[in-house]
């Protein structure tokens, strides 16, 4: 049945309810509408029948009635007008003020800045050569010798899979270094930097093992010094940093081992 076009005044309301936020008396809204259940825009065929998923549905654009998608000031050349790549388009910022769930990619032109997490059914990927950003780089694994403990570092950046420890030694002649090491690290891989405090001590590393570095200062002084100690990690295969490529595809080693911006950023793991 054709129905003849409605011209409705300056508001639109469908259903019961004051939506005041629309405002009311002098304060109200020209051209506002308000529509108490759920919405369906374009084609009707993409959801469920009966049973709304969402306040508002929006298809894929059906009416073949419609001309050529305009999409954000671009006209497609000879697309198809039943098979615009968009269901929704907004030219101007856009506000997400609950979470946010995505169960396909998420592709930008520019950068993604997150105050918090970004949370995807799919991957996060970024075709602009841009970077995701966030506040700190983590990883958060399962603790490689203690059960019913996970193990969270925060990361710089360099050519190696490294971790480290830092402090200072006084009056002793040995550096702890951390239990989970012996499990995590390739022993051979450590170094160490001393810069003593006060005075030259030619403080030497006698020998390292799997609990310490052993010190030794010349006529036996006593030791005050500040240590870097660094180590490659051991549970993976060892870092490439340069590769013949243009994506992260291309890199010749095991990429399931790293989580890269606008490649594979999020992976999870569960306890066993």
């Amino acid at each position: 049945m054709n129905v003849p076009d409605l011209t409705v005044g300056k508001r639109l309301f469908v259903g019961e309810g004051s939506p005041w936020v629309l405002g009311v008396g002098p304060l109200e809204q020209r051209g506002s509408a308000y529509i108490e259940g759920a919405l369906v825009v374009g084609d009707d065929g993409a959801w469920p029948p009966i049973l709304p998923a969402a306040t508002v549905m929006i298809g894929p654009l059906k009416n073949s009635d419609s001309p050529t998608p305009i999409v954000l000031g671009i006209i497609p050349c000879c697309r198809p007008v039943n098979n615009s790549p968009y269901s929704l388009a907004v030219n101007g910022p856009t506000a997400a003020l609950g979470p946010l769930d995505v169960d396909d990619n998420i592709s930008c032109s520019g950068a993604i800045n997150a105050a918090g997490d970004i949370v995807a059914l799919g991957n996060v990927k970024s075709q602009c050569g841009g970077h995701i950003l966030a506040a700190k780089k983590n990883f958060d694994i399962k603790h490689p010798s203690k059960k019913g403990y996970r193990l969270r570092h925060t990361c710089p950046e360099a050519p190696y899979n490294d971790v480290y420890i830092r402090g200072k030694v006084k009056n002793k002649d040995k550096i702890a270094l951390p239990s989970y090491w012996k499990k995590f690290v390739d022993k051979d891989s450590i170094t160490v930097q001393l810069q003593p405090i006060g005075a030259h001590q030619d403080v030497i590393i006698k020998r390292i093992d799997d609990d310490y570095i052993y010190l030794q200062a010349k006529g036996g002084m006593p030791i005050n010094c500040y240590y870097h100690v660094f180590a490659e990690r051991s549970d993976g295969e060892k870092l490439i940093p340069e590769y013949k490529g243009k994506t992260p595809e291309d890199y010749p080693g095991n990429n399931d081992e790293y989580s890269v911006s606008g490649y594979h950023y999020d992976v999870r793991q569960t306890e066993d």
